[in-house]
């Protein structure tokens, strides 16, 4: 693992292109936000190699175990890449989306809380069920969000995700001034709930008319980034193409964000040695902006 990646990597360290103010005003108003030929693709040439190997490797699971699939093609996801490999945590630590997620949050710093590979082979059947990425993580505060970056273009038929949009505004009853609804975390291909977790069951949001018609998707390619907000519901349908749909997802947290210990999820390295309130940051969310 390399102590310094900035230093290390000649890959780019800037954005393609700045992030507009309309650019911002649509991740604050919707929750989800797609920034057109933003990172430079040589990341992408980098991860790709990364990404075969944690797939082949079994470092990043078939999900689609969990649905009892067998023989199916897989639906391959993993955390902490950059724990362990020193290309995943350039691109976390240290590639332009530091400086993207420090725009659209209006965030002064920014820390690193988690990398994910998500990969759905061609053909692969599981959906992935609507869920906020908020629910699954030991956090409070309003400044976190997750980045989604294809590495292959994208669409409904491979599996792109929908958003409903504004739903990171929803609030519990019809109090304007209530808390922000908490869902409770769903095992990703399948509806049921992770045991132990508390909160308001996800919604059918293709059932419920509300939900659906605010339902947002995006074609995308290699060199668009999605940023959405931790409470934005999101999903994707299964893989019922010909062509592998890999991504890797970067999950960062801004100033006001605080540890909150919730029941019932998995735990993470340094959560025994936190407390409620504590302000995330190093040795186990290290700050990747300012760098």
């Amino acid at each position: 693992m390399v102590s310094d990646p900035s230093r290390s990597s000649t890959l780019p360290l800037d954005p393609v292109r700045p992030v507009t103010d309309a650019e911002v005003e649509t991740f604050r108003r919707d929750g989800v936000v797609l920034l057109r030929g933003i990172l430079p693709t040589e990341w992408l040439d980098a991860l790709a190699g990364p990404i075969d190997r944690v797939v082949n490797s079994g470092e990043a699971v078939d999900i689609g175990g969990i649905a009892g699939g067998e023989d199916a093609p897989a639906f391959a996801g993993g955390v902490d890449h950059w724990r362990l490999d020193d290309t995943f945590r350039a691109f976390s630590v240290a590639s332009p989306l530091a400086p993207i997620v420090a725009r659209l949050l209006g965030s002064a710093s920014v820390w690193l809380w988690e990398d994910s590979v998500l990969v759905k082979e061609p053909g692969s059947p599981y959906p992935t069920y609507f869920h906020t990425d908020a629910s699954y993580f030991h956090l409070r505060g309003d400044q976190v969000c997750t980045t989604w970056v294809p590495l292959d273009a994208a669409t409904p038929e491979t599996g792109v995700v929908r958003w409903v949009r504004g739903s990171h505004l929803d609030r519990v009853g019809d109090d304007a001034t209530g808390d922000f609804v908490e869902y409770r975390p769903n095992l990703f291909v399948t509806e049921d709930p992770i045991p132990g977790t508390v909160g308001e069951l996800v919604p059918d949001v293709l059932g419920t008319p509300d939900l659906a018609d605010r339902l947002i998707t995006f074609d995308v390619e290699p060199g668009d980034v999605t940023v959405h907000h931790a409470r934005t519901l999101h999903g994707a349908p299964p893989n019922s193409s010909t062509r592998r749909r890999r991504a890797i997802s970067v999950r960062y947290c801004g100033d006001d964000i605080r540890y909150l210990h919730k029941p019932g999820l998995p735990g993470r390295p340094g959560l025994d040695e936190v407390a409620d309130g504590d302000p995330v940051g190093e040795p186990w969310c290290p700050q990747v902006w300012p760098r």
